[in-house]
């Protein structure tokens, strides 16, 4: 920066001015909070200390913008234009609370406001928000080198981080494809040398500007984060640095914690007299007071600003009090987003159509899709061009769109799947892989966190448009690591749709729903029908359906119906199930003479238990059948839930079968067998299920 520069923003006494009263605002606002724990209740962070970086950076941004702002950060939300009460309806948990309706933390924003920068859904997990974040600079990089972008000049994302979160493990993901791909990214690190009570030497081998050395690519900057014209002018240089250029820039930003951690971890519980003392040298109020009385500006109109930020606060803080709390029937809105996807259309089976495997349904799905919305890419390990998938589930995607539209990235699940949340947030529609399910583990901190909460912490504003594909299920001798099926797992996640097809049509017909829901979609695919090579599964192939065809999320199918004089004579059976357990049903039901029904579930959640209760109500004899291991699973659940619905139409209990209660699938063949349900094994369990 010039001297000329510097002397700009020195001699700006209507920005030091404004920065000053933002900040006693700031201050009375902390004040008022700890004089009414009994009010404030709700545990919050305030930003005392981090001030003076904090509005450099919100002071700055402009609305075509994108902000990840973390939770310590409301001076930078002041510093945006957010009014104090708006913040305060949020510390209450109120109704009006302008982020989250009264559901989410103090200073967790999520903002989709003409004027004001956009701010998606932001989670209390520290350095989580760094995935998302950066799924957001790279939709914005993929939507401006398609002439997608209308803005005054190139946008740019502010992800703003606190030091000691750098050490997580996402963190460096998102460092990593952000030099990569050369994203319009700005971490903004700030560094008060306190992680809760565990100090930067306890928690650091090194600073995260030093840290950041290692990613080749990301330019670094270091700044007194307590001095506010220092700090202004290093937000501007990182600012134009990204509009300019076009690559990610950290700026490492010093600052001291005047404040408790949080209202719940109190600062005398872990720091001693000395820590604060020393901390409260460097409070950036003093420091900028300090500096404006020595610039010519009088200390009774510095007074005269603080007297007005405290009766101004005082005066906020009682109409936050006395705001209305959200009615309790608000607390089932904005699970999910609508679904345009209401009925099933199309043409299932058009005349004269060819027959395919369930792994080219899948591809041809994406091809079509993909040929139709620009917004549409796909990405994930071994994904792209000289590969095309592990199962060539992805073959010639990439000849025919493009690499920057069909792409792989390093082995980062978290960033596959988290980054989908801020591609979202920018207009992109991202299909995703996870090679294989028993890979998932890593990405679920991301798809607990940050996607399946976004919708409904945010009201509605921000659900994540993300499909997730994930290869499941055993297929012969494919090992512990390759061959699990975790469907229950991801059945406790709420706010996610998970969907299961057991045949090509249906594979197609779900694909087309998953990308046109505004949700987050997990596609279980079952490795095993991909190309129906294990023996019993030629019915995983069918007819190609038309470009038209889609089928709604959550509605069931009668994959086989059994005979109407056996239902009438109360000698028939329901076969509940999905995936494998369909081909599993459809060839033990041979052995019983047209008295087995099958339901395909298709759609695990949400599942159509309107057409389950109805079916086995009718037969009164029911078998949940999975692939998984059977113990506290989604199978025993369900039978479960059908005992209770269902009690006064039921003959016989209702049975659930499974896996073995093994930790995985083990790699030699007969072990597997031993392991897994198949056709005799279900055709024994159908007999003592028709003989009771």
């Amino acid at each position: 920066m010039t001297e000329t520069e510097e002397a700009k923003v020195k001699t700006d006494k209507e920005l030091l001015l404004k920065a000053y009263m933002f900040m006693c605002r700031e201050r009375a606002m902390a004040n008022i909070y700890e004089a009414n724990r009994d009010i404030t209740k709700y545990v919050h962070s305030t930003s005392r200390g981090h001030e003076a970086i904090q509005l450099a950076a919100g002071m700055q941004l402009k609305h075509y913008d994108f902000a990840s702002p973390y939770y310590r950060d409301g001076s930078m939300l002041m510093g945006m234009g957010i009014e104090p009460y708006e913040l305060m309806l949020q510390l209450l948990a109120k109704r009006d609370d302008p982020f989250s309706g009264g559901r989410s933390y103090y200073a967790h924003p999520s903002l989709k406001r003409e004027g004001f920068p956009t701010i998606p859904h932001q989670s209390s997990a520290t350095g989580m928000q760094a995935i998302p974040a950066t799924g957001m600079a790279h939709g914005i990089s993929y939507l401006e080198k398609r002439g997608k972008i209308n803005a005054a000049e190139p946008p740019i994302v502010l992800c703003s981080l606190g030091d000691g979160s750098v050490t997580e493990g996402e963190v460096s993901e998102a460092f990593q494809e952000a030099v990569l791909k050369k994203l319009p990214i700005f971490y903004l690190i700030q560094d008060n040398t306190w992680g809760i009570s565990v100090s930067s030497e306890e928690m650091r081998a090194m600073d995260a500007y030093e840290f950041a050395a290692g990613f080749k690519g990301l330019e670094r900057r270091r700044v007194d984060g307590a001095d506010f014209s220092k700090s202004y002018l290093a937000v501007q240089e990182c600012i134009e640095y990204v509009r300019k250029e076009r690559k990610p820039i950290l700026l490492h930003a010093r600052c001291p914690l005047l404040g408790h951690h949080t209202s719940g971890v109190r600062r005398e519980f872990y720091r001693t007299p000395e820590d604060l003392a020393k901390h409260a040298q460097d409070d950036p109020i003093l420091h900028l007071e300090s500096f404006l009385i020595k610039s010519g500006v009088a200390k009774k109109q510095l007074d005269q600003i603080d007297t007005e930020a405290k009766i101004f606060i005082a005066a906020e803080f009682d109409r936050a009090v006395a705001s209305p709390d959200p009615e309790s029937g608000s607390l089932y809105l904005h699970e999910f987003a609508e679904s345009p996807i209401k009925e099933e259309k199309g043409i299932r089976s058009p005349e004269g159509g060819r027959t395919i495997i369930m792994v080219d349904a899948g591809l041809y799905a994406v091809r079509e899709l993909m040929a139709d919305h620009e917004e549409a890419i796909l990405y994930g390990q071994d994904v792209g061009r000289r590969l095309g998938g592990v199962f060539r589930e992805a073959a010639t995607l990439a000849e025919t769109f493009g690499d920057d539209r069909v792409f792989n990235t390093p082995i980062q699940e978290a960033y596959i799947i988290g980054s989908t949340a801020g591609m979202s947030a920018v207009g992109v529609k991202p299909i995703v892989e996870v090679q294989f399910c028993d890979y998932i583990w890593p990405g679920m901190n991301q798809l607990v966190t940050e996607l399946s909460k976004s919708c409904y912490l945010t009201m509605g504003k921000f659900p994540v448009s993300s499909v997730i594909r994930v290869p499941i299920g055993a297929y012969g001798g494919g090992g512990p690591y390759h061959s699990g099926c975790h469907e229950s797992a991801l059945l406790t996640v709420k706010g996610i749709k998970i969907v299961y097809p057991s045949n090509a049509a249906d594979m197609k017909g779900l694909m087309k729903a998953a990308y046109y829901d505004p949700n987050p979609v997990v596609m279980l695919e079952h490795k095993g029908l991909y190309w129906s090579k294990v023996p019993g599964t030629e019915a995983a192939k069918t007819i190609e359906p038309d470009k038209d065809y889609i089928i709604p999320l959550g509605k069931g199918r009668i994959a086989l119906n059994a005979g109407d004089q056996y239902v009438k004579k109360g000698n028939s059976a329901v076969v509940i199930t999905y995936g494998m357990g369909v081909h599993w049903a459809l060839n033990a039901a041979t052995d019983f003479d047209n008295r087995i029904e099958i339901i395909d579930l298709r759609t695990l959640y949400p599942m159509d238990e309107e057409l389950v209760m109805e079916r086995v109500k009718i037969h009164g004899k029911c078998l949940v059948l999975a692939e998984e291991q059977i113990l506290n699973s989604f199978a025993e659940s369900l039978a479960g839930r059908i005992s209770q619905q269902c009690f006064q139409w039921l003959d016989a209990p209702v049975f659930a079968m499974g896996a073995a209660n093994m930790p995985a699938v083990p790699l030699n063949i007969g072990l597997e067998k031993e392991m897994l349900p198949n056709r005799d094994k279900v055709a024994l369990k159908l007999k003592e299920l028709l003989e009771w």
